[in-house]
């Protein structure tokens, strides 16, 4: 039973500290809508989608109201569209017209994002495969709402690097593609090493072909309410700094657990999976790198930055395992830095740079994440920056990513407006120092020695 006092304290991290459910999101399989015909493929795509999602936000406005938490964003993620594409789409230009449909049917039903447009090329790829790839730029500068991901590799099978060369030169070519809204296309494309099947935030969620036909996974993010306890606990030992941050993320998790669990009757729908990660907003007091000041950091990016975010990404597990049957996701601490005031001024004060974030991966959830670089970075220095992640992932058998944008006509020292969650950022410098040689060669780069579990 939930007491008076607890029901007290959530209402006060709800309406003072920015708790929030930041999205429930549908997963939902695309298998049994795979046609050689386009135009079918198409309309397979669309019905099934209208069909499943067509009370998704409906029913998150209603829990909104009975419960007073906010829900943010409610979206969908549908199966890898390369598989779903392969046997109709006979090259990129047919690939868009997927996107522009999956587009169409989340504006029907009234989503904010929907995930998917994506391709799982860790070891190699199909025809199928790169013909999506090339696509992303036209599908993402002629959709709002479509996101598109790529896993080029894993812990099991090594790193792609002809898919990261790739890559390098897809993220460009989305930059200038989206020049007009600064590049905005790039904050809609994310590459991975070992990507998770139930991711519910984008850019990166996809519907994996291990789950069920529909599905409902959640995401809660609770930075505000974590920065609040610890102001109470400062000077502490380490000891109570863990305990706390440790009951602090159950208490969120538990929010999490009973809007995916009305979610789920309601729609009738199963559950999937509760993300624990601490997802950051611009709004002041949400954010990641404040509670590393909380800590005991001048700025975030300061010598024991990486070992106060390795505590608070293990704390935040602990406390949301015992929350929840089903965690997964990514479910950790999110670094983005335009999504972040905390991480924005760090990076203005000249305490954060990209190799800094770069070692603050190796202990928390997705990587180098909406970082805004000068535009006329190489794609051959974009595709290192992603090799370095990739090689993160891999060795520590965990999930990170790169979502860089290289914002066309704008250099270090200048700023770009993406609104809304998205934030705004400084553009950061990026070594400039070759990296042509080792990109330009072709192939995998092999999965580790201690890959070999069986």
């Amino acid at each position: 039973m939930i007491n008076i006092f607890e029901v007290n304290e959530t209402n006060e991290m709800i309406e003072k500290e920015n708790l929030d459910v930041r999205t429930i999101t549908m997963g939902i399989s695309l298998l049994d809508c795979i046609s050689d015909d386009l135009d079918k493929l198409n309309n397979n795509i669309y019905e099934k989608i209208t069909a499943k999602a067509k009370n998704l936000v409906s029913v998150g406005k209603e829990i909104e109201g009975e419960f007073g938490i906010p829900i943010v964003n409610k979206r969908i993620s549908v199966t890898p569209i390369a598989l779903i594409g392969a046997s109709a789409c006979k090259g990129p230009d047919d690939f868009i017209t997927v996107a522009k449909t999956l587009d169409k049917a989340a504006r029907e039903v009234s989503v904010n994002f929907i995930g998917g447009y994506s391709a799982l090329v860790s070891k190699g790829m199909t025809k199928a495969d790169e013909d999506l790839i090339k696509s992303i730029p036209g599908a993402l500068s002629s959709t709002k709402l479509v996101c598109s991901s790529v896993n080029l590799g894993s812990t099991k099978t090594g790193i792609n690097m002809d898919a990261v060369r790739l890559m390098g030169q897809i993220i460009k070519e989305t930059a200038k593609a989206t020049a007009k809204e600064d590049s905005l296309g790039c904050a809609k494309l994310v590459v991975f090493c070992n990507a998770p099947d139930d991711n519910p935030f984008m850019a990166g969620a996809f519907h994996g072909v291990t789950e069920a036909d529909s599905i409902i996974n959640v995401g809660v993010s609770g930075p505000g309410v974590v920065n609040t306890v610890l102001k109470k606990v400062r000077g502490e030992s380490f000891e109570v700094l863990c305990e706390t941050i440790k009951r602090t993320a159950f208490k969120v998790t538990r929010v999490g657990q009973l809007v995916a669990g009305e979610a789920s009757k309601r729609l009738g729908v199963p559950f999937g999976i509760v993300d624990l990660s601490l997802a950051p907003t611009p709004a002041i007091g949400d954010s990641v790198a404040d509670i590393l000041c909380e800590i005991g950091l001048e700025h975030a990016g300061a010598p024991g930055t990486t070992a106060a975010l390795a505590l608070l990404n293990d704390q935040v597990k602990k406390g949301g395992v015992m929350a929840s049957s089903y965690v997964g996701g990514l479910s950790g601490a999110f670094i983005p830095v335009s999504e972040d005031q905390g991480m924005i001024d760090a990076v203005e004060a000249g305490s954060l740079s990209i190799e800094k974030l770069e070692a603050m991966t190796c202990v928390c959830s997705v990587g180098l994440d909406m970082i805004a670089i000068p535009g006329d970075t190489k794609a051959s220095t974009i595709s290192g920056l992603i090799a370095d992640e990739m090689a993160i992932g891999m060795v520590n058998q965990k999930t990170t990513a790169v979502r860089v944008i290289p914002v066309v006509g704008k250099g270090v020292g200048e700023k770009v407006e993406f609104g809304g969650l998205l934030g705004y950022a400084p553009i950061m410098p990026v070594n400039e120092y070759s990296c042509d040689a080792f990109i330009n060669r072709r192939g995998r780069i092999p999965a580790p020695i201690h890959s070999f579990k069986n």
